[in-house]
């Protein structure tokens, strides 16, 4: 695909064999150009705006030049024996065009002529080649300031530079330390001056053009399984990441730009950080671990610096652990092998101390060759992990034989073997403050054990899966884990409780790396992700004291309220602070408070309550301000309220109030009002039945009344009443 100089016309290329040209403002075809053999693989506008011409290649090796005025192919150009991947023209008026192809070869014609001038072998699959802008100050010998420089990238994985008058080789960029990608396009940026290289295994690689090509940013397009992570820097906002490449790649947690380390020969399994944060350790399946130095503040292609290699291991390296201590004196692997190695850093103390001279220390003679201490063999299955104690005395594996073992780190020799688990197992970590060690396993638990006495402590169950990574935090008082369940959980120690579980990955989750500070963890899986969760344990202890005084607050004010007898805002308020059993003794008391009003008022002293039970115009609740805010509520209050009557109606202690609240609603609220609640019918399905059975035991009790009535009646006719006095009047008067 290629858009014109007017911005106005784009050309694409179909597996169909056929040239189209759309307008971009229309959205139409306005030409199909039919003549090619084969798949379309690259097309390219003539930059003169007068000459409305348009150059296609197919992967028969035929390039067509087609003019937009008369339909026609003017010109066919055979000259390619295989595909052609790259068409270009020089910037003043296109009177040369280049091509090149996987034929290994580049071509300048003559645009007038059309005819060929030159071929200049490359011997190199060309998958992108174009034309540098004339001004373009390389600063490279041979390439001089006005010539036209052609740039090439293909199967090698590196950007090769030409001199288009002479066909000469101007730079060719070094190769990148076992580095496998090759270049499957490359796209010039005019404005910045840069050449951005897109590799096969997804990567965009930025190299300024004004620097002898010098890579200055890489952006990555996909990471595979995460296998490893660890914060670097001195202040940890960078991600060292270990995926299923053999690229180190570190990451910018602010803004995510990713620089790529290349070293390693096969997939990188494991890596480790120091405490400084400036020198990581990594493990691959080449059977080698690396040691790389980290300066974020040097330039982008010297920030991460491969200083030594340890050759020796027979199988994959699977785990890797550095020393704590200031000087970093001693790594420590552990291989498929089953063989477990410890390697003296000690010549490499200049450079950890001062990170910013590693790249000339290592110079032209490159990374360092390590020498073991001992080796001796751990396990008798393969090694998953390896943890050094916070003092560097001791240091402790993990392995498939369903074992961890505690090791001298000085003298190699073994300590104590911790026995228990059922499956393999994964991860080890000691604990920063207490001689204690926990352990995952593939039997679903993560285990603490004892370093004085190698016993059991504390079994943590609640994964599903196996449990893979364990980290220590809050001053060794908690425990995360990972596991094959996608799960995270946060443990307390002490009572061995789950407190937290996240639930973000969508598959295994591999590896989980802290910040000295605790204040950011990572996570990072085989669903290709990497999760920063934060700290907000002080936050939530904040908002959670605010809440608390504010409740206090409205408390406070809920109790004036009710001292005022302000029942309108008392209920509004009740309601929004959904307490349920303070809004039900303020409805008890209101009715309560009239009963007795009506026993004790005689009809002189309340004339105005008189005409109004006349008229038959009296309170439900006891209160007429009461019936008013009840009538007024908004929908989420009213839904609320009826939630809070379905309750009351289920206890017969309460049932009155219940019936009288449920009437109160009913006679200033239409149905459809009712209805249009969101669960308005789950709410009249609870409340039905129980209001059924209220009302079926007041028929009984007016039913029984009627007995008393009978019985009442029967001892009036047998002795009358006023009849006894009457006899004892009359003896009184004899």
């Amino acid at each position: 695909m290629d858009i014109d100089a007017t911005s106005t016309l784009v050309a694409t290329g179909s597996a169909d064999s056929t040239v189209k040209v759309w307008d971009i403002d229309r959205g139409y075809c306005t030409h199909n150009f039919k003549g090619h053999g084969g798949l379309i693989t690259s097309v390219k506008f003539h930059p003169s705006k007068d000459k409305l011409c348009l150059v296609s290649a197919s992967d028969d090796g035929a390039i067509r030049v087609w003019n937009l005025k008369t339909r026609k192919c003017e010109a066919v150009l055979e000259s390619h024996v295989s595909v052609v991947r790259a068409i270009d023209f020089t910037q003043d008026d296109g009177s040369r065009m280049v091509t090149a192809g996987r034929d290994s070869v580049i071509n300048v014609w003559s645009w007038k002529r059309k005819a060929l001038e030159r071929t200049i072998p490359v011997y190199e699959t060309i998958e992108a080649a174009g034309l540098l802008l004339p001004e373009t100050r390389t600063g490279l010998e041979g390439g001089g300031e006005d010539r036209q420089i052609i740039y090439s990238g293909g199967a090698k994985g590196v950007i090769r530079l030409w001199d288009m008058e002479t066909g000469e080789e101007i730079f060719e960029q070094a190769k990148e330390l076992n580095a496998k990608h090759t270049f499957v396009d490359l796209l010039y940026l005019p404005q910045s001056q840069n050449l951005v290289a897109i590799t096969n295994d997804q990567n965009l690689l930025f190299y300024k053009a004004t620097k002898r090509l010098e890579r200055a940013r890489q952006i990555v397009g996909y990471n595979e399984e995460v296998i490893d992570l660890a914060y670097v820097g001195p202040e940890q906002k960078h991600l060292a990441v270990a995926t299923n490449t053999e690229q180190l790649r570190v990451y910018n947690t602010e803004n995510l730009n990713c620089d790529l380390a290349y070293g390693h020969k096969d997939i990188i399994l494991c890596l480790d950080v120091h405490s400084k944060g400036s020198i990581i350790a990594t493990g691959s399946k080449d059977n080698t671990a690396l040691i790389w130095v980290v300066n974020m503040n040097a330039p982008s292609n010297r920030r991460i610096t491969c200083v030594a290699i340890a050759v020796g291991h027979t199988e994959a390296v699977g785990a890797v652990c550095l020393a704590q201590g200031d000087s970093c004196p001693f790594m420590i692997t552990g291989s498929q092998d089953r063989t477990v190695k410890m390697w003296d850093l000690s010549p490499l103390r200049a450079i950890f101390e001062s990170p910013e001279i590693a790249h000339s220390a290592i110079g032209e003679s490159g990374p360092l060759k390590l020498r073991t201490q001992y080796t001796f063999q751990a396990h008798e299955k393969d090694i998953n992990s390896i943890c050094i104690a916070p003092n560097d005395n001791i240091f402790a594996t993990g392995s498939q034989d369903k074992t961890a073992k505690i090791w001298d780190a000085a003298t190699g020799k073994p300590l104590g073997t911790l026995q228990g688990h059922k499956r393999g197992v994964w991860d080890v970590a000691f604990s920063p403050v207490d001689r204690v060690i926990a352990t995952t396993s593939g039997d679903r638990t993560t285990k603490l054990w004892s370093l004085s006495d190698h016993s059991c402590l504390k079994t943590f169950e609640g994964h599903t899966n196996s449990v893979l990574c364990a980290e220590f935090l809050t001053k060794g008082t908690q425990l995360m884990t990972t596991g094959s369940d996608g799960l995270i959980k946060l443990w307390n120690i002490k009572d061995a409780e789950c407190v937290l579980t996240l639930d973000k990955h969508e598959d295994r989750i591999w590896t989980l790396a802290k910040q000295k500070s605790e204040a950011f963890v990572a996570t990072g899986g085989a669903d290709s992700t990497i999760h920063i969760w934060k700290d907000t344990t002080q936050e939530e202890i904040s908002r959670l004291h605010k809440e608390q005084a504010e409740l206090l607050e409205q408390q406070q004010t809920l109790d004036n309220f009710l001292q005022a007898k302000d029942y309108r805002n008392a209920i509004t308020l009740a309601l929004s602070l959904q307490q349920p059993h303070r809004l039900l003794k303020i409805f008890q008391d209101v009715m309560m408070a009239s009963e007795h009003r009506d026993l004790s008022s005689s009809s002189s002293a309340d004339a105005a309550g008189d005409s109004a039970e006349e008229s038959g115009k009296r309170p439900i609740l006891g209160s007429f301000a009461v019936d008013e805010v009840i009538g007024t509520l908004a929908p989420d209050q009213l839904e609320r309220l009826l939630g809070y009557v379905r309750n009351w109606n289920t206890n017969g202690k309460f049932a009155r109030v219940a019936q009288a609240t449920l009437y109160c609603i009913l006679t200033q609220y239409t149905s459809q009002a009712i209805l249009d609640l969101p669960s308005a019918k789950d709410l009249i399905s609870a409340v039905q039945p129980y209001s059924e059975r209220h009302f079926g035991r007041l028929d009984g009790l007016l039913t029984d009344s009627y007995i008393v009535d009978y019985t009442l009646h029967a001892m009036d006719s047998v002795n009358p009443v006023g009849m006894e006095a009457m006899v004892d009047g009359d003896s009184d008067y004899e």
